[in-house]
């Protein structure tokens, strides 16, 4: 009886508890994502979140976990990913700022707006930042700039996109996609290729004028 009280799924899940938090986070901030208000928003018991975290505050690690894998590790992997020069590479980076699976922005604000009122948070934050930054560094060096110019490129590259993120800013998708070429020639010093721009676009969807 108590195996299939379990199976029926009465206490929720580790992944169902995490996305409530995650939920709260966005919406309300860190202070709203608390064990009753989760219950009552998944119709669980509140003791039932015992099964799967030991209590608050390694639930609020597990949101920073997968804040880390996915914006930091996500960003990290396409600064690294296969590219032919470095215009098709920025734009590889790029795929973040377009893709949600690959990078969260509205995440990435409600952990930045976090991090205002927490030192831990905002070490990490900080961490966060400075891996991206090494990443996009090594990225320019892989084609060629020296650190200097290669670092200087690289903040210009990130900060643009951390202020979009901040000022939470909205852009009609098209205007954004006819924006893009000339921030890939601002960034990177050099214009991006018709075949890259069109790859770029097909996996997006976006099907230019």
């Amino acid at each position: 009886m108590e195996q299939a009280m379990i199976d029926s799924g009465w206490r929720g899940s580790q992944e169902g508890w995490l996305e409530a938090a995650y939920e709260a986070l966005l919406e309300s901030g860190v202070d709203s994502v608390k064990i009753l208000p989760l219950a009552k928003r998944l119709n669980l018991s509140r003791t039932s979140f015992y099964w799967f975290f030991k209590d608050r505050e390694e639930l609020l690690n597990a949101l920073i976990a997968r804040w880390r894998e996915k914006n930091t590790g996500n960003m990290v992997k396409r600064s690294e990913a296969y590219a032919e020069s470095l215009t098709e590479a920025m734009l590889n980076v790029f795929d973040c700022w377009l893709d949600k699976n690959l990078f969260d922005s509205p995440f990435e604000f409600a952990v930045r707006s976090w991090a205002l009122q927490s030192e831990d948070i905002l070490e990490e934050v900080r961490r966060a930042d400075q891996t991206r930054l090494e990443a996009l560094i090594r990225m320019f060096m892989r084609f060629g700039y020296d650190e200097t110019a290669a670092d200087v490129r690289a903040r210009t590259t990130y900060l643009v996109q951390i202020g979009y993120i901040s000022m939470q800013a909205q852009e009609d998708i098209a205007l954004r996609m006819k924006r893009i070429p000339e921030y890939i020639a601002i960034y990177t010093g050099q214009t991006p290729r018709r075949n890259e721009l069109d790859r770029f676009f097909a996996r997006h969807g976006y099907r230019p004028d």
